[in-house]
């Protein structure tokens, strides 16, 4: 053996002595609890059950890549409405621009007017949807030919990276028209040659029934070679487009329906293969349920419950009846599968009479305003509300999937702060976090927009927690050398010492870092008034060694002298807007993401 090899394997032994590898630590979000803006907790464990063999599809729009003009200004129709309310009886309202038929967001996302050609915000989508435990996302080619090759190829490539970083990215599949027109079969010659048949980015096929699946019709493949490949190679599940009638034929699946839906694909088991979930059907009452306008009146909206009709509340919009009860046939019909619409259409076209539609003056089709329509993925119009259909998906997803119990909880153990890292060796649970989610932003959006953002600094990958009688112990670590803490907004730990969200700032009553730390010790600071209003309570210990920050917080302060530990936490770095929980899904690094917290309990 030369001395290379003796050098190789001598590595390797000892990093399986000490525990390490080469692929990323596991992240496990079923251990992280949540409260939504309007203050309801995930379901945890007790509540979820064991983990079922259940799978959950996503309708995700690929489509934001469109070549437009660069001097426009986006038209978002809540902002036009609410300044210009006579404009929605004037197709040639001036506040409708000249461009026919015109192209308009129902509101902002998050993460702006982007582009699904930008790897910050697909990052932040896998993160996203693997927090909230979707199997696979469903990519709309439903329109002529067009698959958007550019989005595909900018998240096959951002997905890749984010599995090899420890995401459980969601598995890709397309939706193709829903008939076998010519554009259809165009379509799926393209991905087969493209994508599938080169065996592109195989570890991110979604695979149904030991095959790739493809929502597309295979009834006009011919006789020819590479046809008859294609009819061999893929699982088709043809999309049957109505809202109403239920499958047509054995094989199709549903994408969106109106409640109470139908099963589809009865199995030898007697169970359904897949159902529909939706958040609003654009569906009225004169078209008898059919796909419609939106803006008609009557529309199935986020409000709307076939039995109780829509929420009286002002801000009915906000609580999901629709979602609820599509969420309760589901669980009625009990499916392997299901397939939710949608994250990210966002955009709606302008239509007329004349075009085949049914609103006066014109339709918006697919998304028209904040109660009618039908995006999970959080927005800015609704505030610290924008969130609030992410976290009633996670809660449902659990629901139907069910969960991994609770991590084991090691034996109370003094930490010395600054003493050796080994201190933390069986301290138990480990909080795993992705790594490699600090990368920067500098991407056009749509129109004339443009974002930049360059907050990503220490990338959080593990926290830890100990205890003994008199205090608690946190270590966090992240993937390279720490910044300094003389960094604004550096380092801050958030803690729920009580798990009662009416108590402190959306719930944390403690925070450490929000002041700059000074050499030797942190400044703990304790919530006033349930606001972004702290006063200082005490001076920590800390220690930076390297990559990872360790802090001991007395019992006494975390108000647990004599308590069983229970407690929700979570770290942030490089937060930009102080006071807005919204940030914690755009700035910096924040472990775990959004509301999402990490649970610590005896």
């Amino acid at each position: 053996m030369t001395n290379v090899r003796k050098t190789i394997a001598i590595f390797i032994v000892v990093a399986l002595s000490l525990g390490l590898s080469t692929r990323a630590q596991e992240v496990q979000s079923d251990h992280w609890a949540g409260t939504d803006a309007l203050g309801r907790t995930l379901r945890d464990y007790s509540k979820a059950g064991d983990e079922k063999e259940k799978y959950i599809a996503m309708f995700y729009w690929t489509w934001h890549q469109r070549k437009d003009d660069t001097t426009a200004t986006v038209k978002n129709i809540t902002e036009i409405v609410r300044q210009y309310p006579e404009a929605m009886k004037d197709y040639n309202h001036p506040a409708w621009g000249e461009a026919k038929p015109g192209s308009f967001y129902w509101e902002q996302p998050l993460f702006g007017y982007y582009k699904t050609t930008d790897p910050w915000v697909l990052r932040k989508h896998a993160e996203m949807l693997a927090d909230a435990k979707v199997d696979a996302v469903f990519f709309d080619c439903t329109n002529g030919s067009l698959t958007w090759e550019d989005s595909y190829e900018a998240l096959m490539k951002t997905w890749d990276q984010a599995q090899k970083d420890g995401v459980k990215v969601p598995k890709i599949a397309f939706m193709l028209p829903f008939s076998y027109t010519d554009h259809s079969l165009t379509s799926l010659r393209q991905l087969y040659r493209d994508v599938y048949q080169p065996g592109r980015y195989e570890n991110l096929w979604f695979y149904w029934k030991g095959k790739p699946c493809i929502m597309a019709y295979p009834d006009n493949l011919t006789d020819e070679k590479n046809d008859r490949e294609i009819a061999e190679f893929f699982t088709f599940r043809p999309g049957q487009p109505d809202y109403v009638d239920g499958p047509k034929r054995d094989d199709q699946w549903g994408w969106l329906e109106n409640y109470p839906q139908h099963g589809y694909i009865m199995q030898e088991n007697g169970k359904f293969e897949q159902v529909t979930v939706g958040i609003a059907q654009n569906a009225a009452p004169e078209t008898k349920g059919h796909c419609s306008a939106f803006n008609l009146p009557g529309s199935q909206g986020r409000s709307f419950s076939k039995r109780n009709g829509f929420d009286p509340r002002v801000d009915g919009y906000l609580y999901g009846w629709n979602f609820e009860e599509q969420w309760e046939r589901a669980f009625e019909l009990d499916p392997d599968l299901v397939f939710i619409t949608g994250w990210n259409e966002y955009i709606a076209g302008q239509w007329l009479l004349k075009d085949g539609w049914t609103g006066d003056p014109f339709s918006f089709v697919d998304q028209f305003d904040w109660e009618r329509s039908r995006d999970i993925e959080p927005n800015k119009g609704w505030g610290d509300k924008g969130d609030v259909y992410y976290l009633q998906l996670i809660d449902k997803v659990r629901q139907f999937k069910g969960m991994a119990p609770p991590p084991s909880v090691s034996a109370p153990k003094s930490i010395t702060i600054g003493g050796s890292a080994s201190q933390w060796n069986g301290v138990l649970p480990e909080f795993n976090h992705y790594k490699g989610n600090t990368l920067h932003r500098d991407h056009r959006g749509s129109n004339n927009t443009y974002y930049v953002n360059t907050t990503g600094r220490n990338d959080i990958v593990k926290a830890k927690v100990a205890r003994d009688d008199n205090n608690l112990y946190f270590y966090v670590e992240t993937a390279e050398t720490l910044t300094s803490p003389t960094d604004r907004n550096w380092m801050m730990l958030f803690i729920d010492a009580d798990r009662d969200k009416s108590t402190g700032w959306n719930g944390y009553d403690i925070i450490v870092n929000r002041q700059s730390p000074g050499a030797q010790t942190a400044i703990v600071e304790r919530n006033v008034g349930d606001r972004w209003e702290w006063e200082k309570v005490a001076e920590a210990p800390y220690a930076v060694n390297g990559n990872y920050l360790e802090i001991e917080l007395s019992r006494e302060v975390l108000s647990l002298n004599s308590k069983k530990v229970d407690i929700e936490f979570k770290w942030n770095d490089n937060m930009q807007e102080n006071g807005n929980i919204m940030d914690f899904y755009v700035n910096g690094d924040t472990a775990p993401g959004g509301r999402l917290n990490f649970v610590f309990s005896e």
